[in-house]
């Protein structure tokens, strides 16, 4: 452990506060040794004022000093979900920095048995909130963990698994929120649509190759016409005979205008204003009804 009296280290090290030792590497300090400083540190807190330097560097040095409690707490949690160690270790860290922060040197209390439920519950709490593959609101988070307790416990006494009304029964809930828990607790994981979707054939032969992906449908452009149909069908009804021969000549017998014109007697510069005359009638009463 490399630790400097303030009054030891030359005037390049004059940053530390006097009194307090300067450390070269808080983090590598040993937990024995950092429990023995940091109350030492905690002992300045009470004195300097907030957001000075002296303040300052007696607060980053206890979070340093202290990041071994940290990796303690996160190695509980090392094969839980699929966050990695370092994010596990980094939300640990607000855990120690908020223990810091509210640490009461009066309650005669070790700091290593103050901080460790700070750390423990922020990851837990971090595990609860982003590991959901689909967001459901809090209560049904805790009630699925209860859920998971439970069938446990009847499981065992029952040697199956329990029906929902036992589990409501147990948990002295109603059977539609016990049935409402099960259905959420559907939504911690999800599974990869790149699974194969083939039934596994015997003796572990592969029967094909499809995925579920492949077999997800998609948009059919198609949808959209028969929608502007069925919306088009009343405008329809509503133009006159002389309207409605226009449109079927022009649309449904894909005639051109100079042969609308011949079958109606007229040219073809009167059925352009014709059909510009009813689509724009038709056009207004399809955006009346969006």
């Amino acid at each position: 452990m490399t630790v400097h009296t303030a009054q030891t280290v030359g005037a390049e090290r004059a940053g530390a506060p006097e009194g307090l030792p300067w450390i070269e590497d808080a983090a590598q300090i040993a937990p024995q040794d950092a429990r023995k400083l940091s109350k030492l540190f905690f002992d300045s807190l009470q004195v300097f004022e907030e957001g000075t330097p002296e303040y300052q560097y007696a607060r980053n040095t206890l979070i340093e000093m202290n990041l071994s409690l940290v990796r303690f707490a996160a190695g509980r949690f090392r094969n839980r979900g699929s966050g990695e160690m370092e994010d596990i270790v980094q939300v640990g860290t607000i855990g120690l920095i908020k223990a810091i922060d509210r640490f009461d040197l009066s309650r005669e209390v070790e700091f290593t048995s103050f901080a460790v439920p700070y750390i423990v519950g922020e990851i837990k709490r971090f595990f609860r909130d982003t590991t959901w593959s689909v967001h459901v609101p809090r209560r049904l988070q805790e009630l699925r963990v209860d859920l998971a307790k439970a069938k446990e416990t009847l499981a065992a006494g029952l040697d199956r698994d329990p029906t929902v009304q036992e589990l409501a029964g147990h948990l002295g809930l109603g059977e539609e929120e016990v049935t409402e828990g099960i259905v959420a607790a559907n939504g911690y994981t999800a599974g990869s649509l790149d699974v194969p979707a083939d039934a596994p054939a015997p003796a572990g032969r592969v029967t094909g190759t499809r995925t579920y992906a492949d077999m997800l449908g998609e948009p059919d452009p198609a949808m959209e016409t028969v929608e502007n149909l069925h919306a088009l069908a009343p405008l329809l009804d509503g133009l006159d005979a002389r309207e409605r021969r226009i449109i079927g000549m022009r649309f449904g017998q894909e005639m051109t205008q100079a042969r609308i014109g011949e079958e109606l007697g007229i040219s073809q510069m009167h059925v352009s204003r014709l059909l510009n005359r009813i689509l724009r009638k038709l056009r207004e009463g399809m955006f009346t009804q969006d």
